[in-house]
């Protein structure tokens, strides 16, 4: 599934959703399916900066493919990384780097996030860049 198909589902999937309290509910879900980090990954390293909660975020290069793990402390939070984590797992570092996840502001999210929670989701994006502007450097060493 290209990342574009993923943000057009993930439109889909909250287009069905009747209000922010269901569409929140269906957010903390999405952080309940999230399989949770190991300990020995829940350090100071791994913390998204910028979070109100605390979000630890790893990523691996498979087959040329940037693979996104993640966890918080927090449920709405868990929620959030868990749906960064389904769009930008599994693709290449260049798509990673060109694309924006414009789903945030077609289903709304932007306007019903507190200005930290808002804050805390632009930082996960930048980190899930800046692993990817690292594993493309990485590649490119090995071409």
């Amino acid at each position: 599934m290209s990342i574009q198909e993923k943000q057009n589902r993930i439109i889909r999937e909250f287009s069905v959703l009747e209000d922010w309290q269901e569409r929140y509910k269906y957010i903390i879900k999405l952080g309940q399916k999230l399989p949770p980090l190991e300990d020995e990954h829940k350090v100071d390293d791994n913390l998204v900066r910028g979070c109100q909660s605390q979000v630890w975020l790893i990523a691996e290069l498979k087959d040329h493919q940037v693979i996104y793990r993640a966890d918080s402390d927090a449920a709405i939070t868990k929620g959030l990384v868990a749906l960064m984590v389904r769009y930008y797992s599994g693709e290449e570092p260049d798509e990673i780097i060109s694309t924006n996840p414009e789903f945030i502001k077609k289903i709304g999210m932007q306007e019903h996030l507190s200005p930290t929670r808002s804050n805390g989701l632009a930082s996960m994006v930048k980190q899930m860049k800046i692993y990817a502007m690292a594993y493309k450097s990485k590649l490119q060493q090995q071409a």
